[in-house]
Formats: C-alpha cells, sequence, structure tokens
C-alpha cells in the first residue's frame, strides 16, 4: 500500500512538469503572427494616408501655380472706375491743385496723371485754359498699352498696334475695339484735382459706358 501511495506520488509530480503540447505552441505562435501582422499593416495604412495629403496638396499647388497667370492673361487691364473719388496725382505721387496746373499747363495740353485704380489718365486742358470736365484714362483698349497723345496729328496713336484715337478718345483706327474709358474731372474744396467715375452714357458712342 505504501508501494502505491509513492506511485501515484511520482505520477503527479511527473504530470505538473510535463511539456506543453505542441499544438497549443503552434497556436499561440498563429495568433502572435496575426497581431503583429495587423498591427503593422494600420501602421502601413497611416503612412499611406499621410502620402496621399501630401501628394494632392502638392498637385494642387502646382496646378493653382500654373492656372492663375493663365486665367490672368484673360482678364482684360484695369481701366478706371472705382466706387468714390481718387485724387489726381503727379510723377512724384503728389496731388494736383487746379490752378497750379493750369498756370503751368499750355491750351490743348493733354498731359498724364494717376487716376482712378491707379490708371494713367490724361487731363485735358480746353482752349479757354479751363480743364476739361472728363480726364481720358491713356489704357489701350486693345491690349492695354498706354497710347501717347501725338498733338502734330491731333490723336492719341498706341505705338504697340497701331491703334488710334479722336481727341476725344473715341477709335479712329483699330484694332482698338472700344473708345478709352473716360472719369469725370472735379476739383474739391481745397482746390485739388478730383477723378470720379463715369456711370452715365458715353457721348461719343450714345451707349452704356463699357467700363
Amino acid at each position: 500500500m505504501k508501494s502505491f501511495s509513492v506511485f501515484i506520488t511520482i505520477l503527479a509530480t511527473a504530470s505538473a512538469f510535463a511539456p506543453t503540447p505542441i499544438k497549443n505552441v503552434q497556436r499561440n505562435a498563429v495568433a502572435l503572427q496575426m497581431a503583429n501582422a495587423d498591427a503593422e499593416f494600420y501602421i502601413d495604412q497611416e503612412r499611406r494616408n499621410v502620402m496621399n495629403l501630401i501628394l494632392v496638396g502638392s498637385a494642387g499647388v502646382t496646378i493653382a501655380g500654373l492656372a492663375i497667370p493663365f486665367i490672368a492673361f484673360f482678364v482684360p487691364p484695369g481701366s478706371g472706375g472705382g466706387a468714390g473719388g481718387s485724387a489726381a496725382k503727379d510723377a512724384l505721387g503728389n496731388g494736383i491743385q487746379l490752378k497750379d496746373y493750369l498756370e503751368l499747363k499750355p491750351a490743348g495740353d493733354r498731359s498724364l496723371a494717376q487716376g482712378l485704380k491707379g490708371d494713367a489718365t490724361y487731363l485735358i486742358v480746353k482752349p479757354d485754359k479751363t480743364l476739361e470736365s472728363y480726364g481720358l484714362n491713356a489704357v489701350c483698349t486693345h491690349l492695354g498699352c498706354v497710347v501717347p497723345w501725338s498733338a502734330p496729328n491731333n490723336k492719341f496713336m498706341c505705338p504697340c498696334h497701331g491703334s488710334q484715337y479722336s481727341a476725344t478718345g473715341a477709335v479712329v483706327r483699330g484694332p482698338a475695339p472700344l473708345p478709352l474709358a473716360l472719369a469725370h474731372c472735379e476739383t474739391d474744396e481745397s482746390g485739388a484735382i478730383i477723378f470720379k467715375p463715369w456711370t452715365e452714357i458715353d457721348f461719343r458712342t450714345e451707349k452704356k459706358a463699357w467700363w
């Protein structure tokens, strides 16, 4: 009986130290590999999303950089106008006083000043040495060159493509499609010359102002 008890004790001890079944070890290894694979996939997906965002952003910046100049090419140049008045300024950016201006300029003079939106605009001195009630925007309506006044020819003559305008800015020769833009020319209480938008009918064409 004592020998049988010793045998049972030895058998129980051996069972406690028995190795784990091979199938269980393999199953645990496969589960661990799958967990690692899921973690790697999750990290790779995050990186892929970041790279996609970088790619899309870079492409957008490149397309915008190409598109903006292309679109701007088809936008016509500014030709005067604006919501309010703008002081006429000389080449140095100083305001122009009517009294001083008329003392310096001869009758029939057409000289440039800075007008609405900063566009070059002609101030016109009439034969009676008074200032004309309108100014003429000097921007050619063909491709935006500044049109000089030719006193010997009594008209504005564009040196870029040959367009010509009368003394009032009406087209007398193409390829310019439209007359020079008009702006009201007034003085304020201090005697400074002021340009204001011309929004009524164009007296040269009897049509609505195109600018």
